[in-house]
């Protein structure tokens, strides 16, 4: 502990000299309106690409996954790798053990080549006269480079350098990089959108920016026109019209040995509701990971691929269909998997802004016509999702990791995070200060897994045996048997995330105790700088007379729900211990259902409902299930 403590005091120095430390607050502010005076280009549209690319971050001088550096993601083939780590763990995704799949260590290699969009550093490092490592770490050399580089799109279109943001709208359009017209055309209706309303953060190295609101921008249609720019029609692609989207259809295919990839046929929601929408990352990159969902041999499959750099999405599988996304069958069978390209452990670097919108409006969409709740009890990261058995809690993913920023998310679909009650409430949610909080992780290179992470903006807060700094992690006897927790970036053993709701177990001072997994879990929650909101809501406590109840990982029937010819299914209880006297904020009902489908003809394929009652239940870090007869609930 006291290693791990050492370790976080120097964390700043981790920082590369030149990014972070060398601005005041203010500069870069001033670094935009110079490069936009510079370049004869309007402050408001060089502020809203920016945005739209990173948030004016400068991502400590570190590439995205497209290889792309600072606020204005001047992209450097140099950097670019094109690995893919797509599906690698223990975790079987298809998460039935009638079906168990074959695992394999990695995902195929598949060819990559390098665009155009990937080399626009060499076309800012000509026009400014700068070397790529100044345009790589030094924040306001590289939104020079963007004002350039909008600049020179600007006089290629033949169009004047005007003061009137309206009429970049096809320099800002290029600036995307995206190959589709219509992706290229969503992002500038996004940066033009930010344009409008405005907007003001403090950046992941402590700059304030504010752009503000501009009236009177939109779309010109003299230069859609002149890009060639239209509105296709979307035959059969499930998306709102105001987000950039085709059909890359996923592969389904009979296989050897009556064997069949690598997605499940079905009706939904005429069979069975849609419950959940769970948000993974790739651990990859855009293109080798949709390859990988049209190849029916991949033992893995989600209806949708969100690309980075501009927010453009393919849908692979139609949301009626089961993917074998979750690692968990009950939560497939109810559930739509949208994959984000990037790696958790790599942070804001890839999670970008343009990704964020189009990503929030896709779920704000299918929430809205299959009746899920906009709450994080129904909105699931994959590392929210349950083991089904004992045996599998170990191996379950991780993404999308402690840098996905929730609070953010929820306010783009129009559901924010709002606390509701007073500060003696009996419940409350997590919600640390995004762009401050950040706390101490290790493992985020994999060339050195035991070296600290550089601070990052994270959405998780540390869970500790007692209520101070130096106190132990909780453990997760699921996750780690016979060891303690890890500040592993990979592991969220200790940790609860933004917008997650837990049962208060005690305060004392400027620290909150939670029920987690059955014990008391204590977080730094001041109240001059809270991590934490009151959430009253409905809470459940064993019924009176009960020492202990199971708690579960899936809501299966009971055996007399089951036909002749389905095998029955056992409802196993995980191996956490729900005690009298703890509490755990309520999710929701569970449907209680097992959807049997084993075959490449989906005739064969039943949905079995039971009549015993469940409830999800916020236990830990994921999701869980308790029987309504065990429980009795109350309001706090």
């Amino acid at each position: 502990m006291r290693k791990a403590l050492a370790v976080a005091c120097f964390l700043p120095l981790l920082i590369p000299a030149g990014v972070a430390q060398a601005e005041a607050p203010e500069d870069r502010q001033k670094a935009f309106a110079t490069a936009a005076e510079t370049y004869q280009v309007p402050e408001s549209v060089l502020l809203g690409v920016s945005y739209l690319q990173s948030r004016w971050d400068a991502h400590a001088g570190q590439p995205s996954n497209d290889a792309g550096f600072g606020p204005m993601h001047l992209t450097d083939a140099a950097a670019f790798t094109g690995a893919n780590h797509h599906g690698e763990g223990e975790e079987d995704p298809r998460g039935d053990d009638t079906r168990p799949l074959a695992l394999p260590t990695d995902a195929p290699a598949v060819p990559l080549d390098v665009p155009a969009s990937l080399r626009t550093m060499e076309k800012a490092a000509a026009l400014t006269g700068e070397s790529h490592e100044t345009l790589r770490s030094d924040p306001a050399a590289n939104i020079r480079g963007g004002a350039a580089l909008l600049a020179d799109y600007q006089k290629q279109l033949g169009a004047p350098l005007s003061a009137d943001p309206a009429q970049w709208y096809g320099a800002v359009a290029r600036y995307s990089g995206a190959t589709e017209k219509e992706a290229a055309q969503f992002f500038a209706d996004e940066v033009y959108s930010v344009i409008a309303e405005g907007a003001t953060r403090t950046t992941d190295d402590g700059q304030q920016v504010t752009l503000k609101p501009v009236q009177g921008v939109g779309k010109i249609v003299e230069w859609l026109e002149k890009l060639g720019l239209s509105l296709p029609r979307r035959d059969g692609v499930e998306c709102p019209r105001s987000i950039s989207c085709e059909w890359i259809p996923a592969g389904y295919a009979e296989l050897p040995d009556d064997d069949y990839g690598h997605y499940d046929l079905a009706d939904r929601p005429q069979s069975q509701k849609v419950d959940y929408i769970i948000i993974h990352d790739m651990e990859g990159y855009w293109a080798p990971s949709v390859k990988l969902n049209q190849d029916p041999t991949w033992p893995g499959s989600w209806h949708y691929s969100v690309r980075s750099s501009d927010g453009h999405i393919a849908q692979q599988i139609k949301t009626k269909d089961v993917g074998w996304q979750a690692g968990n069958w009950y939560i497939n069978a109810k559930s739509i998997g949208i994959e984000h390209e990037g790696f958790l452990a790599e942070g804001s670097t890839w999670y970008t802004e343009a990704m964020y919108r189009t990503s929030a409006k896709l779920v704000r969409y299918l929430a809205m016509r299959h009746g899920v709740p906009l709450d994080r009890a129904h909105i699931l990261g994959h590392d929210n999702v349950p083991g089904t058995l004992p045996t599998t809690v170990r191996g379950m993913h991780e993404d999308p990791g402690p840098f996905w920023d929730w609070a953010h998310y929820f306010e783009l679909m129009g559901a924010p995070l709002h606390q509701f009650g007073g500060p003696r409430s009996g419940s409350v949610m997590i919600k640390p200060d995004f762009a401050t909080n950040k706390p101490y992780f290790y493992g985020c290179d994999r060339k050195k897994p035991e070296a600290a992470c550089p601070p990052l903006p994270a959405s998780t807060v540390w869970l500790r045996t007692e209520p101070r700094a130096d106190a132990p992690l909780v453990k997760d006897i699921g996750k780690h048997p016979t060891g303690d927790s890890l500040y592993s970036v990979y592991d969220h053993s200790a940790r609860a995330t933004t917008g997650q709701r837990y049962a208060v177990a005690d305060r004392q001072g400027d620290w909150t105790a939670i029920w987690y997994l059955g014990q008391k879990a204590w977080f730094h929650n001041p109240a001059d700088h809270p991590t934490a909101v009151p959430s009253m809501g409905l809470v459940v406590t064993p019924r009176p007379g009960l020492a202990t109840i199971p708690v579960y990982g899936r809501a299966y029937p009971e055996r007399e729900a089951y036909p002749a010819g389905i095998p029955y299914q056992a409802v196993t209880p995980l191996q956490y211990t729900f005690s009298a006297g703890q509490k755990y904020t309520l999710g929701g009902p569970a449907a209680t259902e097992y959807y049997r489908a084993v075959t490449y003809d989906p005739a064969p394929h039943t949905v079995v409902k039971g009549t015993t009652r469940y409830l999800e239940i916020q236990f830990g870090h994921r999701v869980m299930f308790v029987k309504a007869d065990d429980v009795q609930i109350s309001f706090q």
